[in-house]
Order: C-alpha cells, then sequence, then structure tokens
C-alpha cells in the first residue's frame, strides 16, 4: 500500500530535520495550516474521545466512484496536537474505506521518527485519533 502524496511530503520533510526541536516546529507549522473549523463542527459527537485535550473529527464520504472514499477534517485547541491531527489527515484522507482501515498509523509515525519523542498522554490522544478513524474505515468497508 502506497503512501498519500501529501503523508510523504511530510515524511520527506522530516527526514531533512535531525533535531527533534525542527520536527516539533515542524509539526505546529502543519497544524497551523490546517484549515478553521466551524463552531457548529466542534461538537460532542465529533469530539475525539480519550484525548486530553480537545480535539474534533469530522469525516464525509464519496461513493461516486464504486467504493467509499473517505475524506477527513479535523482541529484541536493543543498547537502540538493540531499538528498531529495535520499528519492523520494527510496519510488518511482522499482514501478508499478499506485501505484507511488497514492502515497503521502509530507504525508509520514510528517510520517517520514522530512517536518516540511524544509523551505518555500524547501517544494515548495519538491512539485515540487512529483507532477512531480506522473505526469509521472498518465500517465502511
Amino acid at each position: 500500500m502506497t503512501q498519500p502524496q501529501a503523508f510523504q511530503d511530510i515524511a520527506d520533510n522530516l527526514a531533512f530535520l535531525d533535531d527533534w526541536e525542527d520536527r516539533l516546529n515542524y509539526l505546529i507549522e502543519l497544524g497551523q495550516a490546517l484549515p478553521d473549523m466551524p463552531e457548529t463542527d466542534k461538537s460532542a459527537e465529533n469530539k475525539v474521545k480519550g484525548c486530553v485535550s480537545n480535539v474534533w473529527l469530522v469525516s464525509s464520504v464519496d461513493r461516486s466512484s464504486g467504493a467509499p472514499v473517505m475524506r477527513f477534517r479535523g482541529q484541536s485547541d493543543a498547537i502540538i496536537t493540531k499538528g498531529l491531527v495535520a499528519v492523520l489527515i494527510a496519510l488518511y484522507s482522499d482514501r478508499p474505506a478499506a485501505e484507511i482501515a488497514e492502515t497503521d498509523a502509530i507504525e508509520w509515525f514510528k517510520k517517520v521518527g514522530l512517536s518516540e519523542h511524544l509523551g505518555m498522554q500524547r501517544s494515548n490522544g495519538l491512539v485515540a485519533m487512529v483507532n477512531r478513524i480506522r473505526t469509521e474505515g472498518k465500517a465502511l468497508s
């Protein structure tokens, strides 16, 4: 399974950054680039349970090509977590639901060197976000 171009671009950029502080700043920049989310989407239904900070994920499904393709939008009130949301959107958005269900973002985070410096709370929140996305993918595949 190939990585989406948006995620590959992030992985390539991270490969150039040796220092964790530089990687963290890049992650923050990714989060700052996320489009704003309307307040109506910041509902209890869209809130990810298991995250210490507030994280909202909204999915939509395109069935025009046969197999359901999912698109995600997200937001967080914490700057680093917002960057994690941006990376997850790059990895999962605009992919078939079956691929989403099978893609383990935690492994991708390890491969690109993002997981090793996350604290326990952020790691738990990341797992909660990934589980939420993959569960939605499984429900449609």
